[in-house]
C-alpha cells in the first residue's frame, strides 16, 4: 500500500464519520457529495479509474443533486 493509498483511506473514512455526524438535511447532502469525490479518488488511487470516474457522476453529481432536490421539495 503507498503513501496516496493510505491519505485516501483516511480521507475516506473520515468523510464517513462526518457524513454520518451532519444533522441538517442539507449540510448532509453536501457532506455526501464531498464523501463521493473522496471515493472517487480512493478508487482511482487503487488503479480502478472506470469506477472511480462512475462513483463521481453517481456519488458527488446525482445523488446530492436529488437529495437537494427532493428537499426543496418537501420543505415548500
Amino acid at each position: 500500500m503507498t503513501a496516496v493509498q493510505a491519505v485516501a483511506l483516511v480521507l475516506v473514512a473520515s468523510g464517513a464519520w462526518a457524513t454520518v455526524m451532519a444533522r441538517d438535511p442539507v449540510r448532509q447532502a453536501v457532506v455526501v457529495s464531498l464523501y463521493g469525490l473522496t471515493l472517487g479518488i480512493l478508487f482511482f488511487s487503487f488503479q480502478a479509474p472506470d469506477v472511480a470516474l462512475s462513483n463521481i457522476v453517481i456519488g458527488a453529481v446525482a445523488m446530492p443533486t436529488m437529495i437537494l432536490l427532493a428537499i426543496a421539495k418537501t420543505r415548500k
